[in-house]
């Protein structure tokens, strides 16, 4: 038992000691091995070491084994010694060509530019030490493989140098493959140098901007590049792989819809992969094969928009106008959506044709070719917008109007490279037309109304309001006239003094805003637009107009005026409205108390009063009766 436990002992005693010195002895670390490298093309191998004793800034040395040596070691490069390297080796350090690169005090890398036949072996990674004991391992080393270069990379078709039109396509072809005993994995990245991207070189010299487009990454992924993934999630920019001739395979790179920002150089980028048994991925060859330039044209410098007639049209009422829309400078390969809309602004209400005013929109046709109309509805029976030809849209309005004046102006959206744009695309450039000013010759129209109160008895509550409007249209050819009533609160000091019915000053007070009671239209129809009483409109004779408003109540009180509109007839029987209105004076109502209204004060004071003195007698005679019937009692 005493043996069991003094061998348990001496055991935890070297386990310690052992842990003990793991944790404070020197260590170097290589990658695992074997490494692959390709001829031709650069070998990185780090080295780190661990765990020692003195200044944090450690040396390295490195070695070589050839396996056509016969194992003899070979000095390749050291950090503190120029004089290191073996003669192979000697000259390549010099030119840089093999060199240690330091990442930390303790961390490096051995940097073969070029790898040779000659450079397979052994490698083996030393560091002096700088301990106060030796202890630990000062070296490690990783077999290090060069196979042959056979990556393969070629193009079928360059770009020239003639000028694209903006929206247009561009295929860019590329064809790559590797032939190697090692299994190895390909990786196509399509690139762009220069171009539109916005940013500039440091004073006295330019910088190469370098952006990536598209690629097939080593786990044949498609991966767009950062500045394209969202034209790759729209469809513009499409990479596939095709069978190719002699084992290579053919990659295809479409943009569509290119814009002034991809212009540049652009090349194809080849990239050989392989699996180092760490399990992490490394590039162990590359090829870049330029294709060529391309400048995009921009549609600004190219494309016009003009409409005609040119200048100045008169029309007559009732005349169909016809307006013509032309997009020139489009290019004719190119793919490319036009939203076209007609613009007006100003009408025959202003007091010059086409000044000031908002502009309106009269029609648009969408580029699915769906037309829509603006803010009058009614155009969509009254005139058309269609596609004439290519480019070329024409605006008809069968029967103009004289709210159809104005300066007409054609405006155009292209959607450079999408024929179906989606709702929230943005156009690639919109341009405007040159105005076009129509004007429509009016017939000469008069228009008055006056507003009167028939003579008649007070009008109390629960009567019967008549109003007449006497309105007259003098002009040519069939007219109408479209009445309106409006009335206005009475101000304060009118119903203060409750003069009778009498006509007020002729414009009615501004500070308040009217409310519309009812209107006769030209067509016959009449609107109410007040429901708390009962309200008629009828019409007289050729130019009197009467409203009523039945069972009278405060709320019908007011000021009262009517409006006039003139109404034409076209020679094809449709009617419009010539903008020639008047107004007329206004009217005082007051409505005045019933006559039982004021029958009922006498009654309630009568009935109050009565109360009043038969209390006060029922009070007197029994308070006279209480004390005569007290002085009885105090008799006995």
């Amino acid at each position: 038992m005493r043996l069991m436990m003094a061998s348990m002992r001496a055991a935890l005693f070297v386990f310690l000691h052992c842990l003990l010195q793991y944790a404070v002895c020197r260590d170097v670390g290589l990658p695992s091995g074997p490494l692959y490298r390709v001829a031709g093309f650069s070998l990185s191998l780090p080295c780190s070491v661990s765990g020692y004793e003195g200044p944090r800034t450690q040396d390295f040395e490195w070695y070589l084994y050839r396996d056509d040596a016969g194992g003899r070691q070979m000095g390749v490069v050291s950090t503190r010694d120029k004089g290191f390297p073996y003669a192979p080796f000697q000259t390549r350090v010099k030119n840089g060509e093999v060199s240690v690169d330091r990442d930390s005090g303790d961390n490096v890398r051995l940097v073969i530019q070029r790898l040779r036949a000659e450079d397979q072996g052994k490698y083996e990674c030393y560091t002096p030490s700088t301990d106060n004991t030796y202890q630990g391992n000062y070296s490690a080393t990783v077999t290090v493989k060069v196979i042959p270069d056979t990556l393969q990379i070629s193009y079928t078709r360059t770009l020239t140098s003639q000028p694209v039109p903006e929206g247009a396509q561009v295929v860019l072809t590329c064809s790559a493959g590797i032939r190697s005993e090692q299994l190895t994995h390909l990786s196509i990245m399509f690139g762009k140098r220069g171009g539109g991207d916005g940013s500039g070189g440091e004073a006295g010299g330019e910088v190469s901007t370098v952006r990536e487009i598209i690629s097939i990454d080593n786990m044949l992924g498609v991966v767009p590049g950062r500045s394209y993934k969202k034209r790759y999630d729209n469809g513009d920019i499409t990479l596939e792989k095709r069978n190719g001739e002699g084992g290579l395979g053919t990659y295809v790179m479409k943009m569509t819809g290119v814009q002034p920002d991809d212009s540049g150089a652009y090349f194809c980028e080849a990239s050989q992969w392989i699996r180092d048994p760490d399990r992490s991925w490394q590039k162990i060859a590359q090829r870049t094969l330029d294709i060529g330039n391309l400048t995009v044209q921009q549609l600004a410098e190219s494309m016009k928009v003009t409409s005609s007639p040119k200048g100045e049209v008169t029309l007559q009422i009732g005349s169909p106008l016809i307006l013509t829309c032309e997009v020139l400078g489009l290019p004719s390969d190119v793919n490319s959506g036009l939203l076209v809309y007609w613009m007006k602004r100003g009408s025959v209400s202003n007091e010059e044709v086409g000044a000031g005013g908002v502009e309106v929109e009269v029609a648009r046709m969408s580029t699915g070719g769906v037309v829509s109309w603006g803010d009058d509805q009614s155009r969509s029976s009254g005139g058309s917008m269609e596609k004439v030809s290519d480019g070329r849209y024409s605006l008809k309005l069968f029967s103009a109007r004289p709210s159809d004046s104005g300066v007409y102006r054609c405006v155009v959206s292209v959607y450079a490279g999408k024929r179906d744009p989606g709702p929230s695309t943005p156009a690639t450039l919109t341009l405007r037309s040159e105005g076009v000013t129509v004007n429509l010759k009016t017939k000469d129209v008069l228009v008055s109304a006056v507003a009167q109160l028939p003579r008649g008895p007070l009008l109390k509550r629960g009567s019967t309001i008549t109003l007449i409007c006497n309105a007259t249209v003098k002009t040519t050819g069939p007219a109408q006239a479209q009445v309106q009533w409006l009335r206005w609160p009475i101000p304060e000091p009118l119903i203060k003094r409750q003069r009778s019915p009498a006509v007020s000053p002729p414009d009615p007070p501004v500070e308040e805003t009217p409310r519309l009671v009812a209107a006769l239209m030209y067509d016959g129809v009449v609107k109410i637009y007040t429901n708390s009483s009962e309200v008629s409109v009828d019409r007289l004779s050729a130019v009197s107009y009467r409203l009523r408003v039945h069972t009278a109540t405060t709320e019908d009180q007011g000021m009262y005026a009517c409006h006039a509109e003139a109404w034409g007839q076209d020679p094809h029987g449709g009617w419009y409205n010539t903008g020639v209105r008047a107004e007329s004076n206004a009217v005082t109502v007051y409505l005045y108390a019933r006559a039982a209204d004021l029958l009922l004060i006498p009654l309630v004071i009568g009935v109050s009063s009565a109360l009043f003195v038969g209390i006060l007698i029922i009070a007197t005679v029994t308070c006279c009766f209480m004390k005569r019937l007290a002085r009885r009692r105090g008799q006995k």
